[in-house]
């Protein structure tokens, strides 16, 4: 039997992506060989500059669609957040595992929660999503460029010496790491909504791959293609990519699919937040419904004003 091939990044927490992925497929088909084939995106290798200022989409996926393109890999693992929106039709979203806890966290260098931060602390995250909800919630605050994985990251925010007063990182990435312990404060959805597909992992493979469907059929968890799927019609309906601040977060309550959706002003000083509610088998049309009310409230006007400093 040809083994499976799986491409991903070499980050502690594509890896452990990776390794769940993998585990999941020999649990479900037993004697299967699988092999992880390393690659490096271009988010990888531009670790000094803001992820909005390298521009372009697809940082952290570019290179692993191109590896399944050329046939090197049979599947490529990602963190659905990272995943643009716009998927080439040579490739399939095979199976989008179940969902862990989506939002994000405040790790503060001295134990302070959000509301108790200094005037004038310095948070630091490189996502303008983060940034605008955090001015959102406390104009006073400084916000600074953060890059780089996970551990170092909370040395960064643990550094008495350092810039920063507190960090935004994604309570699944802390959770998936073990490092739950680092958190201060999880955010909740009045202060700050999730990027569309976070907490999730996907896994693509090539459309006409039907062996590699039919594996991955049995990790597809249903109730988490639905929210996600909703979430990310909304981001494609505003045209707006993973780098601008667009956030959005669905849930299923009983039969009903319920969406909030998110678009900010980069200083915070203006947010447009939409909610809305459908059945599971209309989450696209709810994604996108939701995302023409916020853009029949000046939407538009605030992403562009984000565009027109962003490289293409």
């Amino acid at each position: 039997m040809d083994p499976l091939r799986i491409g991903t990044r070499r980050s502690a927490l594509a890896l452990w992506q990776t390794h769940h992925v993998r585990d999941a497929l020999r649990a479900h088909h037993p004697g299967l060989p699988v092999e992880i084939v390393h690659l490096t995106t271009t988010g990888d290798r531009v670790i000094d500059r803001p992820l909005p200022e390298i521009g372009g989409k697809g940082l952290f996926t570019q290179e692993l669609e191109d590896a399944l393109r050329a046939g090197t890999i049979d599947l490529a693992v990602h963190s659905l957040k990272d995943l643009p929106t716009e998927m080439p039709g040579a490739f399939a979203l095979a199976a989008i595992l179940a969902r862990v806890d989506p939002f994000d966290a405040l790790v503060s260098r001295d134990g302070l929660p959000l509301d108790a931060l200094p005037p004038g602390a310095t948070v630091g995250t490189s996502s303008l999503r983060r940034r605008a909800q955090l001015l959102a919630a406390r104009p006073d605050l400084t916000t600074d460029s953060l890059r780089g994985n996970v551990d170092t990251r909370l040395r960064k925010a643990s550094d008495p010496a350092g810039p920063y007063d507190a960090i935004v990182l994604a309570v699944a990435g802390l959770d998936r790491l073990g490092r739950r312990d680092a958190i201060t404060q999880v955010l909740d959805a009045a202060i700050m909504l999730p990027a569309p597909g976070q907490g999730a992992v996907a896994v693509q493979c090539r459309a006409d791959d039907d062996r590699a469907r039919a594996l991955l059929a049995p990790l597809d968890d249903a109730p988490t293609r639905v929210a996600v799927m909703a979430e990310r019609a909304f981001l494609a309906r505003l045209d707006a990519g993973c780098r601008l601040p667009v956030a959005a977060l669905a849930t299923l309550d009983g039969g009903s699919l319920r969406l909030a959706g998110r678009v900010s002003r980069l200083d915070g000083a203006q947010t447009i937040t939409v909610t809305g509610a459908a059945s599971p088998a209309e989450a696209d049309d709810l994604g996108a419904r939701l995302a023409g009310e916020a853009l029949a409230q000046g939407a538009e006007a605030l992403l562009a004003e984000v565009r027109g400093g962003l490289p293409r």
